[in-house]
């Protein structure tokens, strides 16, 4: 199976572009970004986040690098989109660091960094002329490009064939948590960012808990079996869940996964471009509040929102819910997931994503073709 080719170094420059015209617009001189997903996005640098910052700090005509005296060397190995690098010794503080480089009027801050960081920025520079990037970084980054598209696809290709082969490995007995490993295993052997991004397995009445219980269930005949688990190339997401029993499954289970289908199905031809957010939720709800479930998030019923978006975060905005009248735009990417939960038995989620085109939605994965057989269809993938 061959890899998709990573982001490249001239598209990050095409983002970066773009993100100083919206900087132009909105009167912003300086954006700030800390070790997160959107330093990812912009630089290709993937950095883990510390108490010791390290990001970037753009401006309209530079892009300066800051970090630890001591993790300068590191640093410069990673950087593909060029700029200066500042660094802060340990009796230094970073923060006058950063407010040096992003000079004079209105300074954005990266909305996934910490608190501490902005109450070190808040000391440096100030509340007034503080606000937040994350409008003008979401407007870019909710929009996919062909090469992100192409990465998700790949990575949500695996991870559906991941789940083909979990299903053949129950037996009677069989502990979550070996699945959970096993599922591990197959996505590091498909070339996956570190195996799992993440993994939830459950049997039983533990499927009412959509995270998942806190046990390691043992699975038995007639139990309905949760898998919702993903993986990432160069950092962008796959996040798919399958339902189904194990063994032959009763009237109730089946009713309720055909609804659970139904109302999966609804969400999906909503999703017209131009159409609120909500509109896909809105039309999900409305075929279980017609079979008597629900309303609102009352259960038995669905508990959550019905998608949310993805790319680099498993979860980003906007998503799938009430009240988010985002225009539904191509390149929009989103999972599909209006779960069902019965308290006290059984919980049903089909998970799969879509992409918003020109003429409408397009699945990146097949919905899953029946309760007894979820992977009728899938064509096996190989190694």
């Amino acid at each position: 199976m061959i890899r998709p080719a990573n982001i490249t170094t001239s598209e990050r420059s095409v983002r970066l572009e773009r993100l100083r015209g919206e900087m132009e617009g909105a009167g912003i001189g300086a954006i700030v970004l800390g070790a997160t997903s959107n330093l990812r996005y912009f630089t290709g640098i993937s950095w883990h986040p510390s108490e010791r910052f390290t990001g970037t700090v753009i401006t309209a005509d530079s892009l300066v690098y800051v970090c630890p005296g001591f993790e300068r060397d590191k640093v410069q190995s990673l950087i593909t989109v060029p700029g200066d690098i500042r660094v802060w010794q340990e009796d230094e503080s970073p923060y006058a660091l950063i407010a040096d480089a992003a000079g004079q009027g209105k300074v954005a801050l990266d909305p996934l960094m910490p608190l501490f960081t902005y109450l070190g920025l808040r000391a440096a520079i100030g509340d007034q002329r503080l606000t937040d990037a994350g409008p003008l970084i979401s407007r870019l980054r909710r929009i996919k490009s062909p090469a992100e598209l192409t990465l998700m696809q790949h990575a949500k290709n695996v991870t559906l064939e991941v789940q083909r082969r979990a299903r053949d490995l129950l037996q009677p007995g069989i502990l979550a948590s070996d699945v959970e490993r096993f599922i591990d295993e197959n996505h590091r052997r498909f070339g996956s960012d570190g195996g799992n991004t993440f993994c939830i397995v459950s049997f039983g009445e533990d499927t009412t808990l959509p995270h998942g219980g806190e046990g390691d269930r043992a699975l038995a005949e007639g139990d309905m079996v949760l898998i919702d688990t993903g993986c990432a190339f160069d950092g962008y997401n796959s996040d798919i869940t399958r339902s189904y029993v194990f063994g032959e499954a009763t009237k109730r289970q089946g009713e309720i996964w055909t609804l659970e289908k139904k109302a999966q199905a609804a969400a999906f031809e909503a999703a017209q471009v131009g159409a609120p957010c909500e509109s896909a939720d809105s039309a999900a709800r409305g075929i279980l509040q017609r079979a008597g479930l629900g309303p609102d998030y009352r259960l038995p019923g669905l508990p959550h929102r019905t998608g949310h978006g993805i790319g680099l975060d498993v979860h980003e905005a906007p998503n799938l819910v009430r009240g988010d009248k985002t225009p539904l735009a191509p390149g929009m990417c989103f999972s599909n997931e209006p779960m069902i939960v019965v308290p006290g038995e059984f919980g049903i989620r089909l998970e799969d994503h879509f992409y918003m085109t020109e003429t409408g939605a397009r699945w990146f994965t097949q919905p899953s073709h029946s309760i007894d057989e979820p992977f009728k269809g899938v064509a096996p993938l190989a190694d």
